[in-house]
């Protein structure tokens, strides 16, 4: 997925290998919307990835938006 224009994620080289992640974590971006896919509900992955569920909830909203385009 293109995370260009997503001010929640950032590629920093030599982090997770270059992978987008969420800023300030190492949690990548994509893992957050494969578990999304997978059934699993916000709360959910929020706990799992120790993440806060407005995080969780604006990622999957630009993830939605971006499959509309």
């Amino acid at each position: 997925m293109n995370w260009s224009g997503c001010e929640l994620v950032e590629i920093v080289p030599g982090k997770v290998s270059g992978v987008p992640v969420i800023r300030g974590t190492r949690v990548p971006a994509d893992q957050v919307i494969a578990s999304l896919d997978a059934g699993e509900t916000v709360e959910e992955i929020a706990y799992n990835f120790d993440l806060e569920l407005v995080v969780v909830r604006a990622l999957r909203a630009f993830h939605e938006g971006d499959r509309a385009a």
